[in-house]
């Protein structure tokens, strides 16, 4: 495919992912004091009872203008597959970052977006959600089984997706850190920024990852921490879901993170979707979305 001709494909997918109208969800709850800490809940559609849990983390460079409104409707497709859903918020990147302001100053001459992440804030606010889940979700879903969990995200929100799995092999001293691995089922991750350094190179998403880390020159010292790429093994079942066309993240994050884990010792599961780009992973419109509730049933059910 010519360059214009996944450019135009990708500006049609992004359209049409953005039309649809935000859902809803049944209940909301926080999980802390800030506005973003707050967690979305979405109830069974058919009414059912012992629904494995799905918690889904959005995408969007890790950058404010991007919330978890843009995948209500995925939350609401899945609810309507017969999963009880919790769409988590959580801080992300903006122009007030005090150790980013350089970054935010440079972004705004360039007319590029907004600083991706908040240093520690982005991963403070997941790992505090995922330890409060349990208990949030038997409360506003009592008809979940939080002994089932199975964690999505797409793009920034599949690598959080995929760093919230490997806290347990974070780096001694790390305030994430856990000291076994999360109760999950697997984690699902839809076109992820699984690997720091390949997605570095790539300039995915304007420099995205060296923002969230805070700059190039906290880069290495944080992606210790941060990069899921070098997370490895997590013992947990994890499977991708990527699209060839996709020009945003492309399949190169994906395979690297892939190769990673396989030189750990372990697998993982790598559906490429022929003639797909980077949103209907999350478009219920899509055919590529029934592909990903696939994903997430055979880890959950």
């Amino acid at each position: 495919m010519s360059d214009s001709a996944a450019r135009d494909r990708d500006v049609a997918e992004t359209e049409s992912v953005f039309a649809h109208p935000e859902v809803a969800p049944d209940r909301s709850a926080a999980y802390g004091d800030h506005p973003d800490q707050v967690v979305d809940f979405y109830a069974p559609r058919d009414g059912r009872t012992g629904a494995p849990l799905v918690v889904l983390l959005h995408g969007g460079a890790w950058r404010a203008p991007y919330d978890r409104a843009h995948v209500s409707p995925l939350a609401d497709f899945l609810a309507r597959r017969g999963f009880a859903v919790a769409s988590v918020e959580y801080r992300r990147g903006g122009d007030d970052i005090p150790q980013q302001r350089d970054g935010a100053e440079s972004a705004r001459a360039s007319g590029a977006a907004p600083v991706a992440g908040r240093w520690p804030d982005t991963f403070d606010d997941v790992a505090a959600a995922m330890d409060a889940m349990p208990v949030l979700a038997a409360r506003e879903l009592p008809g979940a089984d939080v002994r089932r969990i199975v964690v999505t995200g797409h793009s920034a929100g599949g690598h959080l997706a995929l760093w919230a799995a490997a806290r347990h092999v974070l780096p001694e001293g790390s305030p994430w850190r856990l000291p076994a691995p999360p109760p999950l089922r697997g984690v699902v991750a839809l076109a992820p920024i699984a690997d720091f350094t390949v997605a570095a190179e790539l300039g995915v998403c304007g420099g995205a990852v060296a923002q969230l880390l805070g700059g190039e020159a906290e880069f290495e010292g944080r992606a210790a921490q941060a990069d899921p790429g070098v997370l490895l093994p997590t013992g947990i079942a994890t499977a991708i879901v990527q699209g060839v066309e996709d020009i945003v993240v492309p399949q190169a994050v994906s395979e690297a993170y892939v190769d990673a884990a396989a030189r750990s010792g372990e697998m993982v599961g790598l559906t490429l979707l022929g003639g797909v780009g980077h949103f209907p992973l999350i478009d219920p419109a899509a055919d590529a979305c029934a592909v990903v509730a696939e994903e997430i049933t055979q880890l959950a059910w």
